[in-house]
């Protein structure tokens, strides 16, 4: 009688896995202590934020077990339609009547108890099909007119239909994430550098013709001499943070919160986390942010195929560069640009996007057990994507 062999279970990097929950814990927390006294006195309770954001977080947690069930490699054959659906969710947000408007910019679709936001899913949606491309073009992908240029049209498509919104912040990233990715690729450094300086331009304009983006510019500058006007609410940030010292003020004890810090629990989450939980809590956010770096880096390099490898590159570096944003324009050293801070600002869809993104980096992780070993782009020892 033939017995089978016993299955090895598959094993998800645990690191990487406690990182990412911790930083989903740590949010959940820091976004009813920043929110309850606003929710209470504009909603009448004070849970408002927290249930809302709880369920975000049901559904991320049911979306990073999806992907990890799913495994990376089924995303390549997913990459064209779920670009296309982020492109008509770009144009349907656009369109007055679909689109909600809250602060000056529609960004938002309303549907049957939440809102859903376009951009996120439009970032993840870039970075597979960004992945899956230059993965299936390595051996041209040095050529401009090949590897080079169709991207960057692309890319200028979706930064388009962002600044339609406006939404400056989801456009930088979703160029960074262009760029990032096209380096890893072996883009010839020139085609790069040339386009950074030929947007340089167009970059300027964008500013100059935006009354809120040179306001914002205006507040970097010297927030306090623009202490009661364009600079209130990075002044309010710096003040709220130093306050903090080594320790914090103690969670819930923040006094910014109370109606001075705008946008306390979405974009300044981190100026009442640097309030109430000091230097020590400080530290430990930004550690467990560098775990997931760490951790996300070494399944990307160890994943075998060019496609996870870029897939996963692009994961870590999206959250490293908005967390290292979010927190920088806390501390005033960027202008205001609305990127969330990765699983801990309020936001439903971002926190759902993000956790499924992390099960992808899960997914990696599982083929990497090990040491990781470092894949050099275009190598000809690596597997079709597709095959």
């Amino acid at each position: 009688m033939k017995t089978s062999p016993p299955t090895v279970p598959v094993r998800f990097d645990p690191i990487l896995l406690c990182a990412v929950l911790a930083l989903v814990s740590l949010g959940l927390v820091m976004t009813y202590s920043a929110s309850a006294v606003l929710a209470q006195d504009k909603l009448g309770d004070s849970l408002y934020f927290l249930k809302r954001q709880l369920v975000a977080a049901g559904l991320g947690v049911v979306g990073m077990a999806v992907m990890m069930k799913l495994g990376w490699r089924r995303l390549a054959r997913l990459a064209y339609p779920l670009l296309l659906v982020a492109i008509v969710l770009m144009v349907l947000v656009a369109i007055p009547g679909i689109g909600t408007t809250a602060g000056g910019a529609r960004r938002w679709i309303r549907l049957p108890g939440f809102s859903l936001q376009p951009a996120e899913v439009a970032k993840f949606a870039w970075l597979v099909y960004l992945s899956y491309s230059l993965a299936k073009k390595r051996e041209k992908v040095a050529t401009f007119s090949i590897g080079f240029l169709p991207h960057l049209a692309l890319c200028g498509i979706l930064v388009f239909l962002c600044m339609l919104q406006p939404d400056f912040g989801s456009s930088v990233l979703l160029v960074f994430m262009l760029f990032v990715l096209l380096f890893a690729a072996g883009t010839k450094l020139s085609y790069l550098v040339g386009s950074v300086l030929l947007a340089l331009p167009l970059a300027f304009v964008a500013i100059a013709t935006s009354p809120y983006r040179m306001k914002r510019i205006l507040a970097f500058m010297d927030p306090w001499a623009h202490r009661h006007d364009v600079g209130y609410q990075v002044a309010e940030s710096l003040m709220s943070i130093g306050s903090g010292g080594i320790t914090g003020l103690g969670l819930g004890d923040g006094r910014q919160k109370l109606f001075f810090l705008p946008e306390a629990h979405t974009d300044f989450i981190f100026s009442i986390l640097g309030e109430e939980l000091g230097l020590i809590g400080v530290g430990l956010l930004v550690s467990l942010y560098a775990i997931v770096l760490w951790r996300g880096i070494r399944a990307s390099l160890a994943a075998g195929e060019t496609f996870g490898t870029y897939l996963g590159l692009g994961i870590s570096s999206i959250i490293a560069f908005q967390a290292t944003v979010n927190m920088c324009v806390a501390m005033g050293l960027l202008p205001t640009k609305g990127l969330t801070l990765p699983f801990v600002s309020y936001g439903g869809t971002s926190l759902v996007v993000l956790m499924g993104s992390a099960g992808v980096l899960l997914s990696l992780s599982a083929n990497t057990q090990g040491a990781a070993r470092p894949i050099r782009a275009g190598s000809s020892d690596l597997r079709e994507v597709t095959a």
